[in-house]
């Protein structure tokens, strides 16, 4: 069976102190061998620039622009394409991997047919015992990949069962085959940050592949410990992008019952948003729901 080179991608952008931690984390790697690329999605505070003079051992790309997760993400994966790579892990800079994290998702990736995608799981940095991402679920109804296991107790995750099928995996650390980026291609430069790996899963899952969660990879991702409210960035941009993957991907009934549950519900949060004041989170769902 081939080895196939492995080239892990760490996108910066403003993020000097979390990209450094990552990267120093992946150092740490045991297992099998792997090539880090560095990509910084032109930070105008020369953080990529600093970084690169940090890890002068790394390749560097600078885009030059912020071109968005998906544009950077992208960038990288024509680099790691380019140059060789059998299996590409997009990988969060706000993300601290456990040392044999990668050794596991690509010993995965290798042990079954038509694998297009692995994905760890993903505990939270500052309470490593509560699960993010323990799998996933795409919820065509919603326009919306769901994580499996969020808030729970770590030690419920069960690792003895192997590898397991999914139906989303989230874009904060993921596996791709060559076979897959080849058939499908690489995230959609339009959605520029947020369900760009919903569409990516889906499409996938349409041309055949497996997605898979294999609980025994493990890594710590930088998000609030508790439920948080979604920033208006955040706001606008899933809600363009849900709009945008239901338009492009599923057909007209599905569509309808998109915007039977989508419209009332963005209703309900302007309402709630409105009362309190909170003009800018309102203001987001206007544009959300309607650019």
């Amino acid at each position: 069976m081939t080895t196939g080179r492995v080239v892990v991608i760490v996108l910066n952008w403003c993020g000097e102190e979390d990209t450094a931690a990552c990267l120093r984390s992946l150092a740490r790697s045991e297992g099998a061998p792997f090539d880090v690329l560095l990509v910084d999605n032109g930070s105008p505070d020369s953080s990529g620039e600093r970084l690169h003079a940090t890890f002068p051992a790394l390749p560097y790309v600078q885009t030059g622009r912020n071109l968005g997760f998906t544009g950077g993400n992208n960038r990288g994966i024509e680099w790691a394409l380019g140059t060789g790579a059998e299996y590409v892990v997009v990988l969060n800079n706000d993300t601290v991997v456990a040392p044999d994290c990668i050794a596991r998702l690509v010993a995965s990736a290798r042990a079954r047919p038509r694998v297009g995608a692995v994905a760890p799981t993903m505990l939270v940095l500052d309470a490593p015992d509560r699960v993010w991402y323990a799998g996933g679920t795409l919820s065509l109804f919603r326009g919306l990949g769901v994580h499996r296991g969020e808030g729970d107790v770590a030690e419920r995750v069960d690792d003895a069962r192997g590898p397991e099928p999914v139906t989303f995996i989230t874009g904060c650390c993921m596996l791709l085959t060559r076979e897959a980026l080849e058939t499908v291609g690489a995230f959609d430069d339009a959605y520029f940050a947020y369900g760009e790996d919903m569409d990516l899963s889906f499409r996938l899952m349409r041309a055949g592949f497996v997605l898979l969660h294999e609980p025994r990879a493990r890594l710590l991702h930088r998000v609030p410990v508790g439920p948080s409210e979604p920033s208006p960035f955040q706001i606008e941009q899933r809600d363009r992008n849900r709009r945008r993957f239901v338009r492009l991907r599923l057909p007209a009934l599905r569509r309808a019952l998109f915007c039977a549950w989508f419209y009332p519900t963005r209703l309900a949060h302007l309402a709630r948003y409105l009362l309190r004041g909170d003009r800018e989170r309102a203001a987001a769902i206007l544009r959300g729901a309607l650019a």
